[in-house]
C-alpha cells in the first residue's frame, strides 16, 4: 500500500508529527509519500496512492493557506481515496478546547469543501523562544488563557504521540 502524507508546518511541529506518522506507516510496511504544500516547486500526484493522511497547524483560527489551497485544489483526487486529517492546534491540548479544535476544522472543510474520512485532532506545541511580543501575548492571553501552563516554562510538546499512533493505526487498519 502507498500513503501519500501531505502536511504543512509553519513553527516546525507539524513537520515533526508528519515524520512520526511517515515511520509509524512505514514500520507497518507501507510506502510513504512525503508532500509539503509550502514546497510551490514540487508536484503532487496522487497515482498509486491508496490513502491519504493530511497534517496542518492552526495558527489564528486558520489551517495554512497554501495547504487549504492544495486541499481544495485536490477535492477530486482527495475524495476518491481514505483520507485522515490531522490538524494541530493548541485547543486541542485542553479538554475544554476540543470545541474549538473541531471548529477550526469544520470552518477549514467549509472553506475548502472536502471533508476527511476520518480526523484527529492533535495538540501542537508551543515555542516562546521564536515569538515576537505580538505572538507571545496572543498566545499568552489568548490560545493559553488561565490554562495549567506559562510561557515563561519554555517550549513544551502537547502531543500525546502514543494516541496519535493508535489513531494512525486505526485509519491504516479500516477497509
Amino acid at each position: 500500500m502507498t500513503v501519500a502524507i501531505i502536511f504543512e508546518t509553519i513553527e516546525g511541529h507539524t513537520g515533526k508529527i508528519a515524520k512520526f506518522v511517515a515511520d509509524h506507516v512505514r514500520k507497518s510496511g507501507q510506502e510513504v509519500t512525503l508532500i509539503d504544500t509550502s514546497d510551490r516547486t514540487g508536484q503532487a500526484s496522487f497515482d498509486g496512492v491508496d490513502k491519504v493522511i493530511l497534517a496542518a497547524p492552526v495558527h489564528e483560527r486558520r489551517h495554512p493557506k497554501a495547504f487549504e489551497v492544495f486541499v481544495s485544489a485536490s477535492h477530486q483526487d482527495l475524495a476518491a481515496r481514505p483520507t485522515l486529517m490531522i490538524s494541530v492546534s493548541m485547543s486541542a491540548a485542553f479538554p475544554e478546547g476540543l470545541d474549538e479544535a473541531q471548529e477550526y476544522l469544520t470552518e477549514m472543510e467549509m472553506r475548502t469543501r472536502f471533508s476527511p474520512t476520518s480526523e484527529a485532532l492533535v495538540a501542537g506545541a508551543v515555542k516562546p523562544g521564536g515569538y515576537d511580543y505580538f505572538q507571545s501575548q496572543v498566545v499568552r492571553h489568548a490560545v493559553l488563557g488561565d490554562r495549567d501552563y506559562s510561557l515563561d516554562e519554555g517550549e513544551r510538546e502537547f502531543t500525546d504521540w502514543d494516541a496519535l499512533a493508535k489513531q494512525i493505526d486505526d485509519f491504516m487498519n479500516a477497509a
